[in-house]
């Protein structure tokens, strides 16, 4: 996260950095909400669905995002696995499905979850691929998680 530029008005956007930083800012949101909201009994998690081809998608150039897949399926090969494959709407919907009706709160609260479970924590030695599994430390902090939260009650001109 950048809190001094958060809408890139200051650096050059890059999508796929942009991008990143938004998954990132949903993971902390959920963090701090869990951790504001528990003790009235209301839980937060955020959750992966995964790569599901989406409208998203349409303000890619397609042989960039080709190439990305191209490069996504090297580090598979060379990890031994089988090519990146899309999930499906059902897919992707499961983790969510999981999160609300199958998991318990105590389990998920405040937590990353993806393909139904709480995702692991990576060390950031390793890489993370589109196709990873896993949660970077810092998409975690709590300090983090407080400080979105109060740059997101500054630029919405609110406290919450």
């Amino acid at each position: 996260m950048d809190f001094a530029d958060p809408n890139f008005e200051r650096t050059t956007y890059e999508p796929f950095i942009a991008y990143g930083r938004s998954k990132t800012a949903n993971i902390l949101f959920a963090v701090e909400f869990d951790r504001r909201q528990r003790g009235r009994g209301v839980r937060a998690a955020a959750v992966h669905p995964g790569a599901i081809p989406t409208e998203l998608g349409r303000h890619v150039d397609q042989s960039r995002m080709q190439a990305l897949v191209d490069q996504i399926n090297q580090q598979l090969a060379a990890e031994g696995k089988g090519p990146f494959q899309w999930k499906t709407v059902p897919q992707g919907a499961a983790t969510s499905v999981w999160a609300g009706v199958v998991a318990s709160a105590d389990e998920i609260g405040g937590q990353y979850c993806e393909n139904c479970h709480v995702g692991k924590i990576v060390p950031d030695n390793v890489t993370i691929t589109a196709v990873s599994e896993g949660v970077r430390a810092y998409a975690l902090d709590p300090d983090t998680a407080e400080a979105l939260w109060k740059k997101s009650e500054e630029l919405v001109g609110e406290s919450f």
